[in-house]
């Protein structure tokens, strides 16, 4: 009896082809994402240049990126100059055999190359633009430049994070654009379930902005309600507590035992079970009362225990607590390990890496990574020779002309 997973053997997304436009990440990422999970993602490049990302990263191995391999993988290659008539006839050839389209250029950019959304629609009125900038294809900000780092600003996560006595800060990766890309992902599957009973494609347009204020909680809804500003904590969760980071004798722990029965157990597993009979810190509200004189006396038991005696003792007792994980922490944690977190790849001119699986885990049509980020233009004659069924003659032609 066939499976689901005969039937669609790299993920749910088997069968599905998309063109990758995007530069850098959020466009990319967004391809990262369905290529994991299982759809073709043809990545279109600049011949002879490629997108930056394969040289970008702290670390390079023999010259290469090791940001590239994980953003790249399940992805082919082509090369194509889309400023060339002939290279926009050849995209919109491909984009009669796609499904989605995936690109994060300057708002106008596609238009400017006559590729915008009405030109894809006249070859394959069944495609998918999914189109990810800095404030979305409209608005009197929608022809800036818009990087991630400004989308995290003006949609309210930078000015929460950090300390309270220093200026905002950046949170250690670029989460505005995986935020972005993450949304026009759900809008890119949101708009194939749309076609199924349509017939008809249509425009995600993705704005970074707005993707990092969908996470924003209830911070614009509390100040025009209320005028409360949300304002930078630090590593504490305002009026819930206890919710911090704790020192101990060798580094760090994060405890969270905010609520009234969880923090009786704290209070027991202290030697300090008067604390939950404290009028200050009985229920939850006088716990965000007096959350900073809580956290000092928390602090004061937990500095005189080892790390990991102290989450053992505070698993054991039920109180949700963690080691802050740093990369090698993770290599190392029988967690990681038992559930696949993390898979070695083998990457040329690279070799062995390991780097984050696929997510979410499904169980009957698993994602999985198949193939190596690809050299530059690797899939040139796979996919214009036998998808598009140019000739030998013709594709050399476009070879000696710069095309691709």
């Amino acid at each position: 009896m066939e499976t689901a997973k005969d039937k669609l053997p790299h993920g749910p997304l088997t069968g599905l082809r998309v063109i990758e436009l995007g530069v850098l990440l959020a466009g990319p990422f967004s391809g990262q994402l369905m290529g994991d999970m299982g759809a073709e993602v043809i990545k279109v490049e600049l011949p002879n240049q490629g997108d930056p990302i394969r040289k970008w990263g702290r670390e390079l191995v023999n010259g290469q990126s090791l940001w590239w391999p994980v953003v790249a993988r399940n992805k082919k290659s082509i090369t194509l100059n889309l400023r060339e008539q002939e290279g926009k006839d050849i995209l919109l050839r491909l984009v009669k055999e796609a499904d989605i389209l995936v690109e994060n250029f300057r708002p106008g950019t596609m238009e400017k190359w006559g590729l915008g959304y009405e030109k894809l629609k006249e070859v394959n009125k069944g495609i998918i633009m999914v189109r990810v900038s800095g404030f979305g294809q409209t608005g009197p900000y929608a022809p800036r430049a818009g990087y991630g780092s400004i989308g995290e600003a003006m949609g309210g996560l930078r000015y929460i994070v950090g300390e309270p006595d220093r200026p905002p800060s950046r949170m250690g990766i670029s989460i505005g654009d995986s935020l972005a890309a993450s949304y026009a992902t759900m809008g890119a599957l949101a708009a194939l379930r749309a076609r199924e009973i349509t017939g008809e494609g249509q425009v995600i347009d993705t704005a970074i902005y707005e993707s990092v204020l969908a996470m924003m909680e209830s911070l614009v809804t509390e100040y025009y309600k209320t005028g409360y500003v949300r304002e930078r904590t630090g590593s504490r969760l305002p009026n819930i507590a206890p919710s911090n980071v704790y020192p101990t004798r060798d580094g760090e722990i994060l405890i969270g035992a905010n609520q009234d029965t969880v923090f009786r157990r704290l209070a027991d597993l202290m030697g300090q079970p008067e604390l939950a009979e404290d009028p200050k810190y009985a229920d939850h509200v006088s716990r965000g009362q007096n959350e900073v004189e809580l956290d000092d006396i928390i602090g004061l038991w937990s500095r005189e225990r080892a790390s990991e005696d102290l989450l053992n003792r505070l698993h054991e007792a039920g109180i949700p607590a963690g080691k802050i994980f740093t990369a090698g922490d993770m290599l190392e944690n029988e967690h990681f390990k038992h559930r696949e977190a993390l898979v070695k790849h083998h990457h040329p001119g690279v070799g062995d890496l390991m780097m984050q699986n696929v997510a979410p885990k499904l169980s009957a049509t698993p994602g999985s990574i198949r193939t190596p980020a690809p050299e530059l233009g690797q899939h040139n004659e796979e996919v214009y020779r036998q998808l598009l069924k140019i000739s030998e003659e013709e594709y050399q032609e476009f070879v000696k002309k710069g095309i691709v």
